[in-house]
C-alpha cells in the first residue's frame, strides 16, 4: 500500500517545472473556482476535477499539461483522468504554492 502512494504521488524521475513552463506547458488548476480566486499561479486555468471531463476540450494534447490544486492530491487524479483522455505530456505538480515556487525558481 505504501509503495502504491508513494507512486501515486511521486513526480517519479525529478521534474523540472521551469523547464516545462519554457516549453509550453500549460498549468491546470483543479481546486473550486473559490479556491483559485483566493489564489493561484499566474496564467493557470481553472478546471476544477469535477469539471475535467468537459473542459479537457481547451487544452492541447500536443502541449505539455501541469496539474496543480492544494495539496497533490486532486492533481494526481487529474493527471490521471487526463492520461486515459490521450494526454501524453502531464505532470502532477503537487500544491499550487509549491510549484508556483518551483516554476519562478
Amino acid at each position: 500500500m505504501i509503495s502504491f502512494l508513494k507512486k501515486l504521488f511521486s513526480a517519479g524521475p525529478q521534474v523540472d517545472f521551469a523547464e516545462l513552463m519554457a516549453k509550453g506547458a500549460v498549468i491546470v488548476d483543479v481546486r473550486t473556482k473559490a479556491e483559485y480566486q483566493g489564489g493561484h499561479i499566474k496564467g493557470s486555468i481553472n478546471i476544477p476535477l469535477q469539471s475535467l471531463q468537459g473542459g479537457m476540450g481547451k487544452l492541447k494534447k500536443d502541449k505539455p499539461v501541469i496539474t496543480c490544486c492544494a495539496s497533490g492530491m486532486r492533481s494526481a487524479s487529474a493527471k490521471s483522468m487526463l492520461q486515459s483522455a490521450g494526454f501524453v505530456e502531464v505532470y502532477n505538480g503537487g500544491g499550487w504554492q509549491s510549484l508556483n515556487n518551483k516554476i519562478r525558481g
